[in-house]
């Protein structure tokens, strides 16, 4: 249990006894005389259980003993079960040899334990009794036991086996007799005693809340001789009784040098067996006493020892003390000793310190010892990481007590920073390293007094074992060697003992070295190097350790495992422990990285001899770039800043990733490769061109192609492996042939916008129908190819627009993707290619690439794609608009507009089915490509316009009168367009329409004129009547104008074309269009391609060429 909360927990059950005995529940004493640490809660309860009655102290107190032998048990149903101060799994295995032997006196000292009330009644005890359990003090904390890894003094053993609750209690009393011979009254009246201890209890409970604040002086010296004595952990009942006995030793001999004999002599002549409840424990307080003296004897070799040990026996002995001997006898015995005492220490007679005692130089250890406990005082009991407010006025009064134990000022500081360390020890607390620093740097200052006393401070020796030798230290060096051996065990591991409390390390350093340069000379930069060596090679023991069971757990190779650990470890060193060690020790990283990597290379070694393309392979090549490429850049940036470890780089011996792991990349990229195009070309044909929803409007095709390409960069980049441009160069050509294959099977599935314009009717000139019985022709009609005729069953509008958002996404993803590749490769080359670094011809044989040849991979590679996507968008945007207004609209467009009449066939009762198209299309295409798409039906509509004027066929004929009216569908059309503002730019759109303008301006002319303008354009034809597409007509056109004269309700324009083209009249036919109709071999065309026409002096001969041709055939357009 944590000391702080045991002693909340007593402190409680003190206070819950006063309480309940105070209540008249069960009839008892003064509860003021009661050391409720002493008896047993259980039978109070029980005496309440019976009915009340007179409380029993006696019996009380002798359940508490019996009770306290014994494990706690939980009473229940199931079953006892008790608790365990240890921990049964950690313990181990049973030990395989006996036990030692048991020494006499020790057995003797520890055989029984004192038990004290002061009103006189005894309780009798009967057994072994457990030693903590003493009624005078109050019980041990934790800090009365000896940690097992703080090193030894070497202080001589004591003979006597004393206890370290001996030893605080002996200390207290020496402490007392000191203040007492100093002036200082220790003793007072009962009643102001206990005042005062109350005052101090209720000053406990309140010190965690002010622990901060600046201690104020006490004003009375009982309240510090009682701190003192809580702090001490000695029992009120005992303390008085004590100090009644020097007070008036004290008085006596006030002007009288005194001694640690003295103390024990005056104790036991002035306590006797009536001021004990239980005579065990006046027992159990002799023989400590006896043991002192005996301590102190034996070490000035005291020839008539054996006579006196036959005195110090009797005094142990409590028959023979208590029942067989008189007090004459008795004050004969100590009398004797007293004579021995005060013989011994004439003899000695060479004290150096003034008003000192002449046995502390020969029992310096039990000296030394006694100042430890006293100074163990100044931490507080409630919280033992904290000193008390008053620790100034305790050392205070400690310090009176160097005359008698032979303490000087550097041993004081000494012994304080080895009180104060080995309480760091203990708690953990900073403050208390801090403090301990403090004063073992006042030792060091060397701002001591010289002389006689130094001399005799340097002369206490201690003696280490080491090996089978033995090593003799002064007191100060003992003390340096102690605090050097336990830092250096810490520091010697230091990724263990301080991972998560890395701000005790600096301390613990500047401390470790620093008694290490004192105590031996040691070289800092030396222990420096040894703390990182062995601290690494043990954090790498224990990585080894754990790492094939990890292995097994989560599947990957050990070595990969290993690699990433070691560089965690790495990663800790530099940026935790480097930065402290660094101050003594400036190649601390060099150091740290140049052992893990050469520890890692020995594991890697052999797996590197037989190496192949696989996914444990790929993984430890990757994980021992990593970890070499971070051990280099450590190594580097410590070497570039200090301008040391340079000669480190002959030791490194490095792994030559690259040059293994090339031909792997490669074999990889290439199986990749295939796979991938695999992948592609499935997924396009699994493609029904719907978007994947209404923010995403794009295919979900070239979204899982992406997917395939991005994950692949991903998983090449994620090998972090080094590369060079041919690993760059295959990557790129696996992007180029799956998207490259994209396109090429997207552009595949499109058909020539030729095949959407309908079937040219007939040239005819216009006559109206006579005989509306008569038989007339119908037009002719061609059946598409039909591999033409499936394509377009996929490519309707709506789905078009879904291949122009993937040709669109596709165009961001590539910027995406190439950004993305090029930001890998930098950090690719940075990582492992750095021609910078000092150490890249030992870690890659490769050269750094040019920059430029790079720059020409990725234009050759992303930019053809950008210009296939371009191409293939302006391919698509053109079948959007002929597919929209020359196929969709056929029926409802262009084989109605001004069919009959233009009165009866306006544009506006066509109006809405063109507008739902721009809608659905709008609804569909992503927001970057919807001008393109309009303006692409745009200029369709617009086209389809022409079309109507002048391949309308023979049912669309147009009079004067009518201009007007199509010059306002015209415009009508252009404003559907325009959008008032929302749509295209009027500029477009009027740059669009001017070729419909035109034609309608050749309408608006008499037959003569343009008739005159068709002589005047075969003249300077070259070849026949034009190329034959729509888009490259034009006013000068013979065609064109011929096509005017054709749909001109005329009667000279038709006279003309009868004599001259022996035309038919349109009332000779009937329209029947069809959506399938196409024509496979266009007269027109043919007729283009004859050879040029000119009238004029050839006017003759160049028109009868002209005429033949029309009257050869139906002249069609295409």
């Amino acid at each position: 249990m944590d000391s702080s909360l045991l002693h909340r927990y007593r402190h409680d059950r003190r206070k819950l006894l006063d309480f309940i005995l105070s209540s008249g529940l069960i009839r008892s004493s003064s509860t003021s005389d009661i050391d409720f640490d002493s008896i047993s809660a259980d039978y109070v309860i029980e005496c309440i259980q019976s009915g009340g009655g007179d409380l029993d102290v006696s019996k009380a107190t002798t359940k508490q003993i019996d009770e306290s032998m014994y494990p706690t048990m939980i009473h229940s149903q199931g079953g006892h079960a008790f608790f365990l101060l240890s921990d049964p799994d950690s313990a181990g295995s049973p030990p395989q040899h006996a036990p030692p032997s048991v020494e006499d006196s020790y057995d003797r000292q520890r055989s029984s334990i004192p038990v004290f009330f002061p009103n006189g009644s005894e309780a009798t005890v009967s057994g072994h009794d457990l030693e903590v359990n003493r009624s005078y003090a109050v019980p041990s904390s934790s800090k009365s036991a000896k940690k097992t890894d703080v090193p030894s003094l070497g202080l001589p053993a004591l003979r006597t086996g004393l206890s370290d609750d001996d030893l605080r209690e002996s200390a207290y009393e020496v402490l007392l007799s000191c203040i007492a011979f100093s002036g200082i009254s220790i003793h007072s009246s009962e009643n102001s005693k206990k005042d005062k201890g109350s005052r101090f209890l209720t000053g406990l409970k309140n010190r965690r809340g002010k622990r901060h604040l600046r201690s104020h002086s006490v004003e009375n010296h009982f309240e510090h001789i009682d701190n003192i004595r809580v702090q001490m952990q000695i029992s009120e009942a005992m303390d008085e009784c004590i100090r009644q006995r020097l007070m008036q030793f004290s008085m006596r001999k006030s002007h009288v040098q005194f001694d640690i004999p003295q103390i024990v002599i005056e104790l036991l002549s002035g306590i006797q067996q009536n001021d004990f409840l239980v005579e065990r424990s006046y027992t159990q307080w002799r023989k400590r006493q006896a043991n002192v003296l005996e301590e102190l004897f034996s070490s000035v070799n005291y020839h008539e020892m054996q006579e006196l040990g036959i005195l110090l026996d009797k005094i142990r002995n409590p028959e023979e003390w208590n029942v067989i001997m008189t007090p004459a006898e008795r004050a004969e015995v100590l009398q004797a000793i007293r004579q021995v005492a005060s013989s011994l220490s004439s003899k000695r007679g060479s004290s150096h310190i003034q008003g000192g005692s002449n046995y502390w130089s020969a029992g310096y250890h039990l000296n030394i010892r006694l100042y430890e406990r006293l100074l163990f005082g100044v931490f507080d009991i409630l919280d033992e990481g904290q000193l008390i407010e008053e620790h100034a006025d305790y050392l205070k009064l400690v310090k009176l007590t160097w005359g008698t134990l032979g303490i000087t000022q550097k041993m004081h500081d000494v012994l304080y920073g080895w009180v104060l360390f080995q309480q760091f020890i203990e708690t953990g607390e900073l403050q208390l390293l801090d403090q301990a620093n403090l004063q073992l740097q006042k030792v060091l200052s060397g701002s001591f007094k010289e002389g006689t006393e130094e001399q005799c401070t340097d002369s206490l020796m201690c003696t280490v074992a080491d090996n089978a030798s033995e090593i003799r230290f002064s007191l100060v060096q003992a003390i340096f060697r102690a605090i050097s051996l336990w830092c250096d065990s810490r520091l010697h591991d230091y990724h263990l003992h301080f991972r998560e409390t890395p701000v005790f390390f600096q301390k613990l350093v500047f401390m470790g070295l620093t008694v290490a340069t004192a105590s031996s000379g040691t070289d800092n930069e030396v222990k420096v190097r040894l703390y990182v060596e062995r601290s690494l090679k043990a954090a790498c023991v224990r990585i080894e350790d754990t790492i094939s069971l990890i292995s097994k757990m989560e599947g990957k190779h050990p070595l990969a495992l290993l690699a990433t650990e070691v560089r965690v470890v790495a990663e800790r060193e530099m940026s935790v422990f480097t930065p402290v060690l660094f101050q003594w020790c400036p190649d601390a990283g060099v150091v740290a990285s140049v052992h893990l990597h050469q520890y890692y290379g020995k594991k890697l070694k052999p797996f590197l001899e037989n190496v192949s393309l696989s996914d444990d392979a790929i993984s430890v090549l990757s994980a021992a770039h990593n970890l070499e490429h971070y051990l280099i850049q450590a190594f580097n940036s410590k070497d570039g800043e200090n301008d040391v470890g340079s000669f480190f780089i002959h030791e490194i011996d490095f792994y030559q990733i690259h040059n293994i792991s090339r031909p792997i990349i490669l074999d990889w990229l290439i199986s990749q490769h295939e796979r991938i195009i695999e992948w592609t070309g499935r997924t396009f044909h699994l493609e029904v061109w719907e978007p994947l929803s209404n923010q995403q409007k794009q295919a979900a095709s070239v979204v899982e192609v992406f997917r395939i390409v991005e994950e692949t960069v991903d998983q090449l980049f994620g090998l972090s492996l080094p590369m060079d441009i041919a690993h760059l160069q295959a990557l790129l050509s696996i992007i180029f042939h799956a998207l490259d294959g994209y396109l090429q099977n997207l552009v595949s599935q499109l058909v020539d916008k030729k095949h959407l314009y309908p079937a040219a009717p007939p040239l005819t000139r216009y006559k109206e129908t006579m005989f509306p019985i008569v038989k007339k022709q119908v037009l002719d009609s061609v059946i598409l190819d039909e591999e033409v005729d499936e394509k377009l069953k996929g490519l309707t509008a709506v789905k078009l627009c879904v291949r122009l958002n993937t040709l669109e996404y596709m165009q961001k993803q590539i910027d995406v993707l190439e950004d993305g590749i090029k930001k890998s490769w930098a950090s690719t080359m940075v990582s492992g290619n750095s021609r910078d670094s000092k150490l890249s011809m030992g870690t890659t044989d490769f050269m750094h690439e040019d920059s430029e040849a790079v720059d020409e991979l990725f234009v050759a590679t992303f930019d053809t794609i950008r210009d296939s996507i371009a191409d293939a968008i302006r391919k698509i945007c053109e079948l959007v608009g002929t597919r929209v207004v020359f196929w969709d609209l056929r029926d409802s467009f262009l084989s109605r507009l001004y069919h009959g009449s233009v009165e009866g066939a306006r544009l506006e009762n066509f109006y809405p089915q063109i507008d739902s198209v721009l809608n659905q299309v709008c609804g569909l295409i992503d927001d970057t490509l919807r001008d393109r798409v309009v303006a692409s039906i745009c200029r369709a509509a617009l086209e389809g316009y022409v079309w109507v004027l002048l391949d309308g066929g023979p049912s669309c004929a147009f009079s004067d009168s009518d201009i007007t009216m199509m010059e306002e569908d015209l415009n009508m059309l252009k404003d559907l367009f325009v959008a008032d503002g929302e749509g295209l730019p009027r500029s477009l759109v009027e740059t669009e329409s001017k070729f419909a303008h035109q034609v309608l301006s050749l309408f608006s002319l008499d037959a003569e004129s343009v008739i005159h303008m068709l002589m005047m354009a075969s003249e300077n034809m070259s070849t026949g009547f034009g190329s034959g597409i729509l888009g490259q007509r034009s006013l000068e056109d013979a065609n064109t104008l011929v096509r005017v004269l054709c749909h001109m309700k005329d009667k000279e324009a038709s006279r003309f074309l009868k004599l001259h083209y022996h035309l038919p009249p349109s009332s000779d036919y009937v329209d029947s269009p069809s959506n399938e109709s196409t024509p496979k071999a266009a007269m027109g065309a043919e007729f283009l391609r004859s050879a040029s026409v000119r009238w004029g002096e050839k006017g003759n001969t160049s028109f009868r060429l002209l005429k033949k041709r029309f009257q050869g055939g139906s002249f069609r357009w295409s």
